[in-house]
């Protein structure tokens, strides 16, 4: 039978983390509104600049002055992957889905004889990461946002992955981080941001469907489409970087607010059942002292 003293202690202490929880949820919560809209608001400009690079990309297809970050390096052997975690825990599967991922693309490279290249972003995919693949680790970064995310620090990292490309120490990038749809989904995205690979727009193609050849003759060039995608491909890598650090920054508030949510409510089932069983013992022990009694006087 359970002692009285150790379930009044167990209680206490669930209680105790059941307000830890409540409070960690009502601060994701109030973060997450914020990230959310700068996520969202964010959106719109990322894609229309993939759109206008694609758009500059057709108009070169097939031309040999294409710019590096565009035609890339005639090869595929070097592969760099920039995954995005947090650098906290505690927030659901967030962090896991990301390492997962990442080792998923990992195995498929290395299956086919490439060489792999890690730019970890975020001190728990590092930690997880590290231990298998410690070698092939060769930038890790951690504490971006810390005051608040901003497009220098997105800039910063883009033109370290770019002076990387021109020293020819990779010769494919790919982001892997989560792309934010709701508090409760977090979508795990493989993006190339090196040598530029035009999205897959549904949005767009859709439009492009009902407008046919408006969305292409949408945009005018001056001097040339060479001067401006060597101006506009760098400044894309670091609107991409940012772009993928508000998608991650809002999924992981999302997934953390709807983790701890999940935790305050278990504590509370875990507070009822060990309540329940605190009542049921103390009447065990009344009941018992009762008998006794009882039978101490039937005694007499």
């Amino acid at each position: 039978m359970p002692n009285l003293k150790d379930l009044k202690i167990r209680i206490a202490s669930v209680k105790s983390t059941q307000k830890i929880t409540s409070a960690m949820k009502m601060v994701a919560a109030a973060k997450l509104r914020r990230a959310q809209e700068g996520a969202e608001s964010a959106r719109p400009y990322a894609k229309r600049m993939e759109r206008m690079i694609g758009s500059l990309a057709e108009a070169l297809a097939g031309n040999e002055g294409a710019p590096p970050l565009l035609a890339g390096t005639g090869d595929d052997q070097t592969h760099l992957i920039a995954p995005y975690t947090a650098d906290r825990g505690l927030c659901g599967g967030f962090n896991g889905s990301i390492v997962r991922e990442t080792k998923k693309m990992i195995a498929e490279l290395k299956g086919k004889d490439k060489t792999v290249k890690i730019f970890c972003i975020g001190r728990k995919g590092y930690e997880a990461l590290k231990r298998e693949f410690g070698d092939d680790i060769i930038e890790h970064v951690q504490g971006l946002g810390k005051k608040g995310l901003d497009y220098s620090e997105a800039a910063e990292l883009g033109a370290k992955i770019t002076d990387m490309f021109g020293k020819s120490q990779f010769d494919v990038c790919t982001f892997i981080f989560n792309r934010f749809k709701s508090s409760m989904t977090q979508i795990v995205t493989r993006q190339q941001i090196i040598p530029f690979a035009a999205p897959k727009d549904e949005d767009a193609e859709e439009e492009q469907d009902k407008k046919g050849a408006e969305l292409k003759a949408s945009y005018i060039f001056e001097p040339g489409e060479e001067e401006i995608l060597a101006e506009l491909l760098p400044r894309n890598i670091g609107v991409q970087m940012f772009q993928a650090l508000l998608e991650s920054n809002a999924s992981e508030h999302g997934a953390r607010m709807t983790a701890m949510d999940s935790a305050t409510r278990n504590a509370g089932d875990m507070i009822d059942n060990l309540t329940l069983t605190y009542n049921r013992t103390r009447q065990a022990f009344i009941t018992r002292e009762l008998i006794e009694i009882i039978s101490g006087a039937e005694a007499l």
